[in-house]
């Protein structure tokens, strides 16, 4: 098998196993089997486990980021320049739950793969969402001309919060269906998206309240 077809076939074999069976019950030997090479080429192409599993990640992470940053451009379009501060967030969490959410993408292995990425703990990529922090960079700045008058820790702490429950709805999607008995249809994933982007919009709105009430108090206090 030439060199390139060698390489595609590891990283097809080990994209389907790790999306089936999870990171920690993988070995190299079963990517191997799965893909019919010997395990030295394992070892020429990636060299360790954790560097197979970080480049099947950073592919479909510059895939998701890439469409993100695409909505994201929409969205500026659209507004003159300056996005509504609901189309940033559905730029930042909608291309990764309709990634990952919906009866289309369930059966995808790369859709699998990201769900796993999503339930479980893998220090190589831990590693990798620590340090590519480039694109969120760009969000940030798109919500502060948004939102001029709202604190940058304010705007951390919501992109953080957006992020979190797209990510805890597609870790617990089958939990949140057996809770509501089908009453949280998480095959509607538009209707996911718009719930998360309402909800973080409705955060900004708190924090400026809250950041508010002290100040209102001593005015109060001082009269």
């Amino acid at each position: 098998m030439p060199s390139d077809q060698t390489r595609s076939a590891i990283l097809a074999a080990a994209e389907r196993l790790y999306a089936d069976r999870g990171f920690g019950d993988v070995t190299l030997r079963d990517i191997v089997a799965e893909a019919n090479v010997n395990l030295a080429a394992v070892n020429y192409h990636f060299g360790s486990k954790d560097e197979l599993i970080a480049e099947l990640f950073v592919t479909r992470s510059l895939q998701l980021n890439r469409e993100r940053l695409r909505e994201l451009r929409a969205a500026e379009e659209k507004g003159g320049g300056i996005a509504d501060i609901a189309d940033i967030l559905r730029a930042l969490i909608g291309p990764s739950l309709r990634g990952c959410l919906g009866p289309d993408s369930q059966h995808s292995t790369a859709a699998r793969f990201m769900i796993r990425v999503n339930i479980e703990s893998v220090p190589a990529i831990r590693r990798i969402r620590n340090r590519e922090i480039d694109h969120l960079r760009k969000f940030i700045g798109a919500m502060r001309q948004a939102l001029p008058g709202h604190s940058d820790v304010e705007l951390y702490w919501d992109l953080h919060f957006a992020l979190a429950m797209a990510q805890q709805t597609v870790r617990d999607a089958e939990r949140l269906t057996k809770l509501s008995e089908g009453k949280c249809d998480v095959d509607d994933v538009e209707s996911v998206v718009e719930r998360v982007v309402r909800v973080a919009v409705m955060a900004l709105g708190a924090g400026e309240a809250l950041t508010k009430a002290p100040a209102r108090t001593m005015a109060r206090e001082a009269r």
